[in-house]
């Protein structure tokens, strides 16, 4: 599968946004029952389909950003990227994350001598970071706490 990056335009936030609360409504009823699999119709056809439920979830997520007016990209998890998509995906510089890489806090592998990462590699590296620094957040706070420093 290919990447695919979409700009979301002001009309399709309109009608992400109008459609959004009902689509989440039924997509919660969907959720709940046991079956694998969504049968659908298209309107404009009359024909019906059958997906599986977690392009549903997936399709839901979609519309909510749209909503927000954000670009969609989807990219399949096992997709490898280029140094510079990582850091762009990081906000980082591209020479930060080959020392991210160098010590081995990223994998990667080597293709010829370009540095090649897995998507789901910096997906993982991304929470790791999010989670430490929640943690180290949480630690702050705990002894501002402690020390009685104003915070109420």
């Amino acid at each position: 599968m290919e990447t695919l990056i979409r700009r979301t335009t002001k009309e399709d936030q309109k009608l992400a946004m109008s459609s959004l609360q009902g689509f989440q409504v039924v997509s919660q009823k969907i959720k709940s029952s046991r079956k694998i699999g969504v049968r659908i119709k298209i309107q404009e056809t009359g024909e019906f389909i059958t997906i599986p439920k977690k392009a549903l979830t997936l399709l839901s997520a979609i519309i909510r950003n749209m909503a927000e007016g954000k670009t969609i990209s989807i990219v399949p998890s096992n997709s490898e990227i280029s140094t510079q998509q990582a850091a762009d995906m990081l906000n980082v510089s591209r020479p930060h994350l080959v020392k991210l890489l160098e010590t081995q806090k990223i994998p990667f592998k080597k293709v010829g001598s370009h540095r090649r990462v897995l998507l789901k590699d910096i997906m993982n590296y991304e929470e790791q970071l999010a989670k430490q620094r929640e943690s180290q957040l949480d630690f702050l706070s705990n002894q501002a706490q402690d020390l009685n420093l104003g915070y109420e």
